[in-house]
């Protein structure tokens, strides 16, 4: 397989976890690019599930290496607890994870202020997890951050800590919260550290090496297109490039060396948070809850369901440059009689094919419906497309038709093997 990035074509939680996994029979290096442990990947090997957050899905096959990249922000403690988690599951972790040096730290001060902010935005919050994403990358672009680097010095590390700690500390005071005790913390870094210490390396310059020797890359996206920081429904929107752009500047493989891009997206629509969401549907996420699907992989909360919106898709495509898509999640709809595609926005009287720019103009946008008839039978034991019900396959190529893609995957379950591949 040729370097392969793959992304989420709506808002997050699209599946990318399962086809990521299922893409690594034939890849060598699995690379995640952005985000931090704001992300859940969820994988079902066998009768075992696994939740991921910051280390790749590669990380469960043998012979695959794993690169959490620059453009990663990382809460060193967490990772090592995922780690151990992974090991305590006879996972292997050791050679087959690296952790490149130039990404940022997620630090509590970061996880602090995440949590001060959203509280005094009241009806206005994001929607965050509150695990520190927005103010590490935040950080970064203040250029005030601190990075994996600076754990392998512990006097530098110390001196650095010190620092930062002050002034957020001041900061915290001011917003009503308890300031953070300087020694615990540097304690708790330190040990983190310790054990991080022999996956760190220039990531760039050893993804450079391995492709050179003829190996093939495959990109995990975190979150979703709508998610991203310049892209997205902004200000509901993560703080990093979600996109396809951003595995080239979250890895520093540049974009030359891509060769394709794959989208994934549910057979209809979730979002987690806040943020304008044309196709949300009560009704279908009664249902779709009742069937103990939709709960966030990270937080537990219930996702905002809605119907295919192929407006947004179809700009997805757009700005990803997406090749193929992965439709995931088509057994959800098995018991859905009448199923509907938004395919165009009203607003104002308008007829709009590409969503707004504005997030208050996109959440008064009104979905333009097509229907499709269901199929009625269940898809979950069905491993061959042309096996598929005659209404299911027809609206899966509908899908592929109005995003302006070629069709990939099509996924009816969980598991590995609930995979097609066309």
């Amino acid at each position: 397989m040729a370097n392969t990035i793959l992304v989420g074509a709506q808002w997050g939680d699209e599946g990318k976890g399962k086809i990521i996994d299922y893409l690594t029979d034939d890849a060598d290096i699995v690379v995640r690019s952005q985000g931090g442990n704001n992300a859940g990947h969820t994988i079902v090997h066998g009768t075992k599930k696994f939740v991921l957050h910051l280390i790749p899905s590669g990380i469960l096959r043998r012979g695959k290496t794993c690169v959490i990249g620059n453009g990663v922000v990382v809460d060193p403690v967490a990772l090592v607890g995922e780690i151990d988690g992974l090991r305590g599951r006879g996972i292997k972790v050791g050679k087959n994870l690296l952790l490149s040096d130039s990404a940022h730290l997620v630090m509590p001060w970061h996880r602090l202020l995440d949590e001060q902010r959203e509280v005094r935005k009241g009806k206005n919050k994001i929607g965050t997890t509150k695990r520190g994403i927005g103010p590490a990358y935040g950080d970064k672009a203040a250029r005030t951050g601190l990075r994996v680097g600076d754990l392998l010095d512990k006097d530098v590390f110390a001196q650095k800590l010190k620092l930062r700690l002050g002034e957020n500390n001041a900061v915290l005071k001011s917003l009503g919260a308890k300031p953070i005790a300087y020694q615990p913390l540097l304690k708790s870094y330190l040990a983190a550290a310790k054990v991080l210490r022999p996956h760190v390396t220039n990531t760039v310059v050893w993804l450079h090496d391995t492709m050179s020797r003829g190996k093939s890359l495959l990109f995990e996206g975190a979150q979703g297109t709508y998610l991203d920081i310049d892209h997205g429904t902004y200000p509901f929107v993560t703080s990093s490039n979600t996109t396809a752009g951003g595995a080239c500047t979250g890895s520093g493989v540049p974009p030359h060396r891509m060769d394709t891009v794959i989208g994934v997206m549910k057979a209809y629509t979730t979002r987690v948070g806040e943020g304008p969401f044309p196709t949300e549907d009560d009704a279908l996420g009664d249902m779709l809850h009742g069937m103990g699907r939709e709960f966030g992989a990270t937080t537990g909360r219930a996702r905002r369901c809605g119907w295919f919106d192929a407006v947004a898709t179809h700009y997805a495509s757009m700005i990803n440059g997406i090749d193929k898509i992965a439709i995931t999640n088509l057994d959800g709809l098995d018991a859905v009689p009448v199923i509907k595609v938004c395919t165009a926005y009203k607003l104002d009287g308008k007829t709009l094919r590409h969503p707004p720019t504005d997030a208050a103009e996109w959440a008064r946008c009104r979905p333009v419906y097509r229907k499709f008839p269901g199929w009625m039978k269940p898809t979950s034991g069905v491993r061959r497309f042309q096996d598929l019900p005659p209404n299911a396959r027809r609206y899966v190529r509908a899908l592929a038709d109005l995003t302006g893609a070629k069709l990939g995957i099509v996924s009816v379950g969980a598991a590995h093997d609930e995979t097609i591949r066309l």
